[in-house]
Parts: structure tokens; C-alpha cells; sequence
């Protein structure tokens, strides 16, 4: 009878998994179960903004700019909850705190009317082009999209030609069209305190992918990280 060496077995298997993620989490029934809570927690906390922002919205329906904020994290949040399980993701806590605190600072906004400082439809124009982007950068990634950094597989088409977090710089754009029509102090210190954590992440993110080869090419065919020519 032969006997079966587990070392080697399980060695195999893990290498195995770390090519298919998917295969890794329904192996271990604890890392598919945090998988699930945290995508239903995900989707329970973006049901009560919606429901909060609607309400804000049914007493003045020309906020155009606030059904704008709920389609963009709709959009955001909503993809994260089909994402693809990576091949590896940053764990540590400073990094998931920034990146939990950054998808999730629309949970502090101020939805009440504030000050406008330009017109409503400026704001919306600028909300729109944000999110215009993010879909064109987002539809790039397809399901490679997440919350945490992750290493879902390098993508260096679409969006990724011109800059290597264009996600970021449609959030940028949207969130200033936000920022200008609803202004206020709550929520100038909201997103002054969102765009410091994007800016972490964006960090984060790049270090966690410099580990694999071909981001490193792709890292010296496209210099800037979300503004052409500035940053």
C-alpha cells in the first residue's frame, strides 16, 4: 500500500489555491463565512444610507446632487459585493481600517441641505463625469474590484492606460461635485478626511502589488498614479 506524504499534499494545495481563490475559500468554511458576514453587513449599511438619503430627497426632489451620491456608492459598494476573491490581500490593521473607513465614510455625511457654493447642476455635472469615469474604470477591472488591497490579477487596459488608480480620480471629481453644492463643515472635514485615507490606501496598494513582477512593468509604462502629469 502506498502512503501519502501530507506535507507534500498539502503544499500542493495551497499552491494550488493561491491560483484559484475561490477554490481556497470554499476549502476552509471559516474564511467563506467572513466572506459572506462581511459582504451582508456590506449590503445592510448601504440600504440604510440609500434609505436616509431618499428620505432627504423626497422633501426637496431637486437635489439632483444627492440621488447622484447614492447611485455612485450604490455603484461602488454594490461591485464589491460580487468581487472576485483575490490571491492575496493587506490585512494589517492600519490598512484596513483606511480602507474600511474610506469606502464607508458616506455613513457620516451630512445629507441635510448646506451651502452651496455653485449651482446644483454644476455639482452634477461634476458627479456625473466622476462617475462616468469610475465606470469606464471599473468596467476595465470587470470583477477584479474590491474594497481592501488585493492582488486580483494586474490590469493594464482601458482606464489603466492613462493612470494607475483612475477609480480614485472618479471618486475625486464626484465627491468635489458633492462637496461644492452641499457644503458645510461636517462635511468638509468628511471628505478632507476620505481624500487623506484614499491617498493611504492608493500607498498600500501599490506596495502590496509591487511584489508582483508585471505591476512593475506596468508601474514603468505608466508614471502617475491618478493625476497625469502632477501625482
Amino acid at each position: 500500500m502506498k502512503t501519502i506524504d501530507y506535507t507534500v499534499l498539502r503544499t500542493t494545495l495551497e499552491a494550488h489555491d493561491s491560483l484559484d481563490p475561490a477554490r481556497a475559500v470554499q476549502r476552509r468554511p471559516g474564511r467563506l463565512f467572513i466572506e459572506v458576514a462581511a459582504r451582508l453587513c456590506t449590503a445592510s449599511l448601504l440600504a440604510v444610507f440609500a434609505w436616509a438619503a431618499f428620505r432627504q430627497w423626497s422633501a426637496d426632489p431637486g437635489r439632483i446632487t444627492l440621488i447622484l451620491l447614492v447611485a455612485a456608492e450604490v455603484m461602488t459598494i454594490g461591485l464589491s459585493l460580487f468581487s472576485r476573491v483575490p490571491v492575496r490581500r493587506d490585512w494589517r490593521p492600519l490598512t484596513f481600517l483606511c480602507s474600511i473607513a474610506a469606502s464607508y465614510y458616506f455613513l457620516a455625511v451630512q445629507l441635510a441641505p448646506g451651502t452651496p457654493l455653485v449651482h446644483e447642476s454644476v455639482g452634477a455635472t461634476l458627479q456625473a463625469l466622476g462617475i462616468g469615469w469610475q465606470l469606464f474604470a471599473k468596467a476595465s477591472l470587470r470583477r477584479s474590484f474590491g474594497i481592501l488591497p488585493a492582488n486580483r490579477g494586474i490590469v493594464s487596459h482601458g482606464a489603466y492606460r492613462f493612470m494607475r488608480h483612475p477609480i480614485y480620480f472618479g471618486y475625486f471629481v464626484a465627491d468635489i461635485g458633492f462637496l461644492l453644492v452641499n457644503f458645510g463643515l461636517q462635511n468638509l472635514l468628511v471628505y478632507g478626511f476620505q481624500f487623506a485615507l484614499q491617498l493611504v490606501r492608493i500607498v498600500r496598494e501599490e506596495k502590496l502589488l509591487s511584489d508582483d513582477e508585471r505591476y512593475c512593468v506596468y508601474k514603468s509604462r505608466v508614471r502617475f498614479r491618478v493625476v497625469p502629469g502632477f501625482f
